[in-house]
């Protein structure tokens, strides 16, 4: 009876699967493990792939970071300790026909636990980093520029307003203020003889116009009326006489005005912008040299010596350009003097040649004057446009 019952015992204990083998408790741990590993695959952001050349003897490691997964990690003691030393075939090799590399597990035993792949997508966040990098920098460029105008805009206006209320000492130059002072004045009163002279000759050409059409009616008149035909004939030869020699007088009063316009309006106004930049590079020449001078008198220590150097080397900057506008305000000056003496010579000569022939009837000495001053006339209805441009 007992040994029925122990037979009994002994049978049931024995797993027998669907092909009659039969397997331990252990084996089948180790089989559903396996299986596991196959269903839920390795965690490759944390390992590599193992590749043989499918039986060869050379392997590679390839880092990847695109496909998750679980992590696992191969235990050589714990697989040998479930297989009892008795190697199993690799369920995953024999699916994929790779044939199992003892050099491969090794390595793979010798991974770290965690493994951080390069990032795949790092070529494709370059462009924009690129351009991320590109704007910060304009931006700052932009920064800086400004941190430079505002700095510069404070330092100048308070030197101008203590210059203003008497406590800021202010760089003078006697002699050269004194020369742009002459210019101012002297730019005054050309403006103010341009200005009559422009009015000279709008109301001459107005007379002039009078006087043609004044001759024109006289010359009407001596055809219609017989009684008085030797009367109007020879007051309407007059008047045309006179306007003949009014347009070649208007035409020298035009030379004259437009020497003037070009020796105001364009010598002169580019002597005084530079004269302008000439007294802001001053300003600021001033407003630097304040700067020192105050960081000079004060404590000394490693921050301010640092500030002492720098407002010594913006000092510099400014007084460099200072020096440089101020001689190129005096050549400037004396060229514009040598100039002003060479052209209204010529101009006032060919003024009062051209005033005294016309009043004194020389029409001849009035000819004569505009060619010596190689002035040119327009035809009479040059400004008018030809029918073809009127089209």
């Amino acid at each position: 009876m007992t040994d029925s019952i122990l037979s009994k015992a002994a049978t049931m204990e024995i797993p027998i699967n669907s092909n009659g083998d039969t397997r331990t408790a252990e084996e089948d741990s180790l089989e559903q493990d396996l299986q596991q590993v196959m269903v839920s695959g390795p965690n490759l952001n944390e390992t590599s792939i193992v590749s043989g050349g499918y039986g060869g003897a050379a392997e590679g490691i390839i880092p990847t970071s695109s496909i998750k997964g679980p992590g696992i990690r191969f235990n050589p003691e714990y697989f040998d300790r479930r297989c009892g030393h008795t190697p199993k075939p690799d369920i995953r090799s024999n699916s994929r026909g790779i044939t199992p590399s003892q050099s491969a597990a090794s390595r793979i035993a010798n991974q770290p636990g965690h493994y951080q792949a390069p990032s795949m997508h790092h070529s494709n966040s370059n462009p924009s980093m690129i351009s991320e990098e590109a704007t910060r920098g304009v931006a700052v460029e932009k920064f800086d520029s400004v941190k430079k105008w505002s700095i510069n805009t404070y330092k100048c206006t308070k030197q101008m307003f203590s210059e203003r209320f008497g406590r800021g000492m202010k760089t003078v130059d006697l002699e050269l203020e004194a020369q742009i002072d002459v210019l101012r004045e002297t730019k005054l009163k050309y403006e103010c003889i341009l200005r009559l002279a422009q009015a000279l000759t709008n109301h001459f050409y107005n007379m002039v116009q009078t006087q043609q059409a004044l001759g024109d009616t006289f010359a009407d008149l001596s055809q219609k009326s017989p009684e008085l035909q030797d009367e109007f004939g020879y007051n309407a030869e007059t008047q045309k006489l006179l306007c003949k020699n009014g347009e070649t007088l208007l035409g020298a009063i035009n030379f004259f005005v437009s020497s003037i316009n070009t020796m105001v309006n364009k010598t002169m106004e580019d002597t005084l912008m530079t004269i302008k930049m000439y007294e802001n590079a001053r300003l600021e020449y001033d407003a630097y040299r304040t700067d020192l001078e105050e960081l000079s008198a004060g404590p000394r220590d490693a921050a301010t010596i640092m500030r002492i150097e720098t407002a010594q080397q913006q000092y510099q900057i400014h007084k460099d350009k200072y020096e440089r506008l101020r001689s190129d305000v005096s050549i400037k000056l004396k060229f514009l003097e040598e100039n002003k003496v060479k052209v209204m010579h010529k101009q006032l000569l060919l003024f009062h040649n051209a005033i005294s022939a016309y009043f004194a009837g020389n029409q001849q000495q009035l000819e004569e004057t505009l060619r010596q001053f190689n002035v040119k006339l327009k035809p009479p209805g040059s400004d008018k446009l030809s029918w073809l441009e009127e089209q």
